[in-house]
């Protein structure tokens, strides 16, 4: 069996999953954490336990004493108070709090919500379009999101770059030392109480002001399940398209005729190549590998294997969307591909609340930098660069590119 969660298989996972989806469909490991958990890879497999309500997400579910010592969740979210949040937590409270959210990742609500990702897409841009070289991991696909969700929830600009040290400290630290993050972690929590008591004798039309007036009018919503809401919102709502945006570029450079297909659909007006290409983005190399944490609440069976209460189940939805069973040459990047139910967002109850707002900033950044960037390249052998650790997410650390200077633009 290939091996799982070394730095060199985070470079290129596909071979050890494809591996496991024939051999080890459903296989238990040990993680580098120290926690064991059930790893499910085949597409079915994944699509039935991420809409099992056997699979619970609460951690409490979580018999450590059986599997080993290590933590499960994001870390320093239990020291600062915040685990009350939708990845957490299931009906009735989920149906509750979910609902109260919902409303501002409406299709009309994300549209109205366009031109100001476009305006955030073009300033990043203007940023680096004149020198001729960026890393468009820090430089773009980073602060566009956090910009973004922060815009949604009504942070004010002054304290935006702040937010944006707390998730640098996040994403930089995912997969090593956890002092730092945790501090971040517990920086954002006061950070949003604060902010939600100063909300309430100004409310807007953000995020947060709607959670206030919800709790106000007998939603029954406990100010920390409000600054928890906000505070996943943020944290689940930018990583996943730092991703997107990061792989989803690299990937398009790695596939140049792919790239040049998508660029003249684009100079021609036609946008739905950038639609499907988007969604054959997120199957193909997506942002998020393994779904987040569940837990057997009863003895069950996936995939013929038999789970036993209390044992963590982890859906690789980086496997599962590479399944030769439910997609046709799943290692080929097809942008026009149109049978693509992929699991990038999940299924079911846990289906990802920012998802629209996420495909319209993925959607905005790519086709910005394919029209202002047309001859945009790696600028290092792909063979330097490095994948952040971590369990959850996938992404790059850096992603060097090199472009004639935009006429205009003086860089920075």
């Amino acid at each position: 069996m290939p091996p799982l969660f070394t730095w060199e298989f985070a470079s290129d996972p596909y071979p050890a999953y494809a591996w496991l989806r024939e051999h080890a469909p459903v296989h238990r490991t040990e993680l580098p954490s120290g926690v064991e958990a059930w790893l499910v890879t085949r597409y079915a497999d994944a699509r039935q336990a991420l809409a099992d309500q056997r699979l619970s997400k609460n951690p409490v579910h979580h018999s450590e004493s059986a599997h080993g010592k290590g933590k499960v969740g994001i870390p320093g979210e239990r020291s600062a108070n915040l685990m009350t949040h939708l990845l957490n937590i299931d009906p009735p409270d989920h149906t509750r709090l979910r609902r109260l959210v919902s409303k501002a990742f409406t299709p009309r609500r994300v549209a109205e919500f366009a031109p100001r990702v476009q305006e955030l897409t073009d300033r990043l841009i203007d940023g680096f379009a004149g020198r001729g070289e960026a890393d468009l991991i820090h430089e773009f696909a980073f602060p566009l999101p956090i910009y973004a969700i922060c815009d949604m929830l009504g942070v004010p600009p002054e304290d935006q770059d702040d937010f944006r040290d707390w998730a640098g400290m996040m994403i930089r630290h995912g997969g090593g030392p956890r002092g730092g993050v945790a501090r971040s972690v517990k920086r954002m929590r006061t950070y949003l109480a604060e902010l939600i008591h100063r909300k309430r004798e100004d409310l807007g039309d953000d995020l947060i002001s709607g959670l206030i007036r919800a709790s106000d009018h007998g939603e029954h919503l406990t100010e920390n399940e409000a600054a928890a809401m906000a505070f996943i919102l943020l944290f689940a709502g930018f990583e996943t398209t730092v991703n997107l945006i990061g792989n989803g570029t690299y990937a398009l450079l790695r596939n140049p005729e792919q790239r040049a297909r998508l660029q003249d659909a684009l100079a021609e007006g036609d946008e739905e190549l950038l639609a499907t290409g988007v969604e054959e983005l997120l199957r193909y190399d997506g942002p998020v590998e393994l779904a987040t944490w569940r837990f057997a609440t009863q003895d069950l069976t996936i995939g013929g294997q038999r789970i036993a209460e209390g044992d963590p189940v982890l859906v690789v939805l980086a496997a599962a969307d590479r399944d030769p069973e439910r997609f046709a040459d799943p290692d080929t990047l097809d942008l026009a591909r149109s049978d693509n139910q992929h699991l990038g967002y999940g299924h079911g109850i846990h289906y990802c609340l920012g998802a629209p707002l996420a495909r319209l900033e993925g959607r905005t950044a790519l086709a910005t930098l394919l029209r202002r960037l047309p001859d945009l390249r790696l600028s290092v052998d792909p063979e330097e660069l490095r994948w952040r650790g971590g369990l959850i997410m996938r992404g790059l650390r850096t992603l060097p590119v090199a472009f004639e200077p935009e006429s205009g633009h003086t860089g920075t």
